[in-house]
């Protein structure tokens, strides 16, 4: 993401959230709509820029000779992360912190269930090197 990328992000982030403040205090329903709005569009912004570091990243896996499936499983446990957070953010802007807290440990099992392929080939191989 180049600078003025950013500046636009950042920008775009505090007039945000200097309307939710006040919007916050007349109609909080139509602030988490707002605040939901806002996550999608920055989202969907920085969505398009993924593919080159998606690119980049396979091209290193391809020439370190790593298989695209750890690539894979690295990439779904980054989204699952990037997720978890976005919907755990919204529950707290919601003013439900026990329910965020839930959304987190849902996206943490997740994380371990995709990453435990990767644990798994890791330790056979060190169990390998040490035969």
């Amino acid at each position: 993401m180049a600078g003025l990328d950013l500046f636009q992000v950042v920008g775009f982030g505090l007039v945000a959230a200097l309307i939710l403040v006040v919007l916050r205090q007349h109609r909080p329903e139509v602030a988490l709509g707002l605040s939901l709005a806002v996550g999608a569009i920055i989202f969907l912004f920085l969505a398009g820029r993924l593919s080159s570091v998606i690119g980049v990243l396979g091209q290193v896996a391809r020439r370190s000779q790593v298989s695209l499936a750890y690539l894979g499983t690295v990439l779904r446990v980054i989204g699952v992360a990037y997720l978890t957070e976005f919907g755990a953010q919204v529950c707290r802007d919601a003013g439900e912190g026990a329910v965020a807290a839930k959304v987190e440990l849902a996206g943490k099992v997740a994380i371990l269930l995709l990453a435990a392929p990767v644990v798994v080939a890791v330790l056979d191989l060190i169990l390998r090197l040490l035969a």
